[in-house]
């Protein structure tokens, strides 16, 4: 196998399962593990991962291209969209984040009287033609890669909307419950659009659990409902009910 294809595979693995072995690696990448440590060495060195002991992680404190992210855990995503999309009622006015898991909520609102608000250009993409849908752009600074709108511009357009609810995305969510993202530009974007929603959804899927992520979001007690298809991270479930927060598995 060349090189190049064993990069990709291995960043395409750090992406789906986050901090994985030499030995997994290997497996994965059917590859010596020298081969497979020499590749880590190189793709560390042009600041794309970060070797630990055993393996390597994520670099942490950027995100992956829109596009990359959006072929990761696709079917756990689309279930997760599609059972907060049954949430929303005709008439509401829905706040969706940036990230791929909100542009596949937005794919399951086609034809309903609704009034979508975001920031997130492939949600704009995606029902900007609905005649159904009143849509509503934040204005904000371009993130191309991430097709997203943030910066003090997104911020204050959010101090003058209101929401029923907001479909929130993460990066990982810690075992005390904390929500995390791994670029800290959209996270006074997230905070506005808590403080916005009457209503605030995060969508996990089984990866963000620890996920990643450098910089707090928020905390269980700002969020109402969590959806997930994970089987039960114990701990993690056990502390956002202890803060009110509903765990529905879907």
């Amino acid at each position: 196998m060349l090189p190049d294809r064993r990069h990709q595979l291995i960043l395409r693995a750090l992406r789906a399962d986050g901090p994985i072995t030499v030995a997994s690696l290997a497996e994965k990448v059917g590859a010596s593990q020298a081969t497979i440590r020499r590749d880590l060495a190189q793709l560390e060195d042009e600041g794309l991962l970060k070797r630990v002991y055993g393996g390597a992680a994520p670099v942490l404190g950027q995100d992956d291209p829109f596009a990359d992210v959006a072929t990761v855990r696709v079917e756990a995503k689309d279930a997760l969209a599609a059972w907060c999309a049954n949430l929303v009622r005709d008439g509401e006015t829905v706040l969706l984040d940036i990230g791929t898991t909100a542009h596949r909520v937005a794919r399951h609102l086609h034809g309903r009287s609704l009034t979508v608000i975001t920031s997130n250009l492939a949600v704009y993409e995606e029902l900007q033609d609905d005649k159904d849908v009143q849509l509503i752009l934040l204005g904000g600074v371009v993130r191309r890669d991430y097709r997203s709108l943030v910066g003090f511009l997104t911020e204050d357009n959010l101090r003058q909307v209101h929401a029923d609810r907001l479909f929130l995305g993460t990066s990982g969510v810690r075992p005390d419950g904390q929500v995390l993202d791994t670029t800290a530009v959209e996270v006074p974007v997230k905070r506005a659009m808590i403080a916005a929603s009457a209503q605030v959804v995060l969508l996990a899927d089984a990866g963000k659990f620890p996920g990643t992520g450098m910089a707090r979001v928020c905390g269980p007690e700002e969020l109402d409902l969590v959806v997930t298809n994970a089987p039960g991270h114990e701990k993690t479930c056990n502390r956002l009910r202890e803060a009110g927060v509903e765990v529905v598995e879907v």
